[in-house]
């Protein structure tokens, strides 16, 4: 509390005019997280564009805020647009026909996903596809091809092959997880 009071040029002791403590600083840092994503749409047609639109709105902002992976589902106290977001992406889900479970783990699978693809878009050691080849020239340099021919192969026949971007990886790892709940949903 008090780093966040000499951040706002205040005394620790006014914020409580505000905040009872700082995990309601955090739930209301988290529920903005929440209410920067896109809901999905409860008047698209198809679920699973509506799924999508909203997983890549999360990872666009979670991009922006990986700091708050960790805490989204931590918080035992979630916000208004924390709690809507949540009842959107299950309205969707279940007018498509999902029984509870199945829309319970829908959304664990998919948010999982989606956090699990920022975390590592967020460590690896390239951002732009220049950097790819930049990381696996060196890489491959030192690399005995003999021993690590399937390495090898996946680095010169598909990293390094102009107009390779990882970040495509995100909606093909996406369509994967939507096709097999459209098979498990029927």
């Amino acid at each position: 509390m008090r780093r966040v009071a000499q951040e706002l040029g205040v005394e620790a002791m006014s914020l409580y005019h505000h905040v009872p403590n700082k995990d309601a600083i955090l739930d209301g840092v988290v529920d903005a997280v929440f209410a920067a994503i896109e809901l999905p749409s409860a008047e698209c047609d198809d679920w699973r564009d509506a799924i999508r639109a909203r997983a890549f709105s999360a990872r666009a902002v979670l991009s922006q805020h990986s700091w708050a992976l960790g805490l989204m589902d931590s918080r035992r106290n979630p916000g208004p647009a924390t709690l809507r977001h949540h009842d959107a992406v299950l309205g969707v889900l279940r007018k498509a026909g999902f029984a509870l479970p199945m829309a319970a783990h829908a959304v664990s699978l998919i948010d999982s996903y989606i956090g699990g693809f920022v975390l590592q878009e967020a460590n690896l050691p390239m951002k732009t596809p220049d950097d790819v080849g930049e990381v696996a020239g060196g890489l491959l340099e030192r690399l005995p091809v003999d021993e690590l021919p399937y390495l090898t192969e996946m680095i010169v026949d598909h990293a390094l092959r102009p107009g390779y971007d990882y970040t495509s990886e995100f909606g093909y790892g996406l369509d994967l997880i939507l096709d097999a709940l459209e098979a498990r949903r029927r």
